[in-house]
């Protein structure tokens, strides 16, 4: 378990180092894997087959000409992630300083790489910077042995200021986005404070399909189908017919989904429902009501505001049927799984 001391001491370690110091981005990436609790990278082997989680590993790509260029990703874990530090890596600081163009097969030199670490934060040189730094590991991704496939997550780097986070869960390298979403893709040292970024870091190191939205979204609908049909056979039970109790519950399903895309008040459907824990008899007049002010656009008391008007036919019909206090808590622990 991280305590907050390990996290405060780890920020006030990395909090203001330099852009362009090249030689802290492994140690960086060591104490961010010892914050999260997981294992560091491996020391590469002369034998690349056997480079599945190092730094500086490297990457081949056929000139067609009887020739072979290279480069190097600064941070990789097959099946997971590649890192690539906007600053570039020791390795191109070495050869850089020797004079080596260090010929790799994405069109940017040692020197070149170095040298967009230079870039001031928060300038349009530095937001710059990480794009190359992003296209650079797009390009790495592209040149990875066939049967690596394509890693559903690229991480870019500034160290010790920020992680931007791409993902791509199609396994066809073309469609890299923000991830989460476009305000939080981007995880500043500060936001490592925050056990959701911290839980989220360390899934993309151990688990990465685990984030895939499709999946969840999956999951999710069958947890909450299983939680529903508990309550569809308690209703048929008690004398409702399918048709009606699989409307009821269709426009309940949807109503949540609507909560959860924010087309209604974030987390109001949910307080709806656990408000009547204690008169759970009242709650079909308010969920009648509530539909009633979702098929109109117009005001709903029960949510104690206004509501845009949802087209189609699904809150044409009205109908809640009367729950007991069992069959209200499942619909609470389905509002609180979506």
């Amino acid at each position: 378990m991280t305590s907050p001391a390990d996290i405060d001491a780890f920020i006030s370690e990395w909090r203001g180092t330099g852009g362009s110091e090249l030689a802290n981005t492994q140690s960086f990436i060591n104490g961010l894997a010892r914050l999260l609790g997981v294992d560091p990278p491996r020391g590469a082997k002369a034998d690349d087959t056997a480079n599945d989680y190092v730094f500086e590993r490297r990457v081949f790509q056929d000139n067609g000409d009887g020739t072979t260029s290279f480069g190097r990703i600064d941070c990789y874990k097959r099946g997971c992630f590649i890192l690539e530090a906007k600053q570039g890596s020791e390795a191109d600081r070495a050869a850089a300083d020797m004079g080596e163009d260090d010929l790799d097969i994405f069109g940017q030199t040692a020197k070149t790489r170095v040298a967009r670490g230079t870039a001031r934060r928060g300038t349009p040189g530095w937001a710059k910077a990480m794009v190359q730094a992003k296209g650079q590991a797009e390009r790495y991704a592209k040149a990875l042995p066939i049967d690596h496939g394509w890693p559903p997550f690229l991480l870019v780097a500034d160290i010790g200021y920020c992680i931007e986070v791409y993902a791509d869960f199609t396994g066809t390298g073309k469609a890299y986005a923000q991830f989460p979403d476009r305000a939080r893709y981007r995880i500043m040292l500060e936001d490592l404070r925050d056990e959701d970024v911290r839980d989220r870091l360390r899934a993309i190191w151990t688990d990465p399909k685990s984030l895939d939205p499709t999946a969840r979204a999956a999951r999710v609908t069958r947890d909450i189908a299983d939680l529903l049909a508990t309550v569809a056979r308690r209703l048929e039970k008690r004398g409702y017919d399918a048709e009606t109790t699989s409307g009821f519950l269709m426009r309940v399903l949807f109503t949540m989904f609507a909560e959860d895309s924010k087309l209604i008040p974030e987390g109001s459907f949910t307080q709806l429902l656990k408000n009547q824990r204690a008169h759970p008899e009242h709650l079909e007049h308010q969920l009648s009501a509530l539909w009633a002010a979702m098929d109109k656009g117009e005001f709903s008391p029960a949510l104690g505001v206004p509501l845009r008007k949802f087209n189609g036919y699904l809150f044409k019909e009205r109908t809640a049927l009367p729950l007991d206090a069992e069959e209200l808590e499942v619909l609470i622990q389905a509002a609180e799984h979506v």
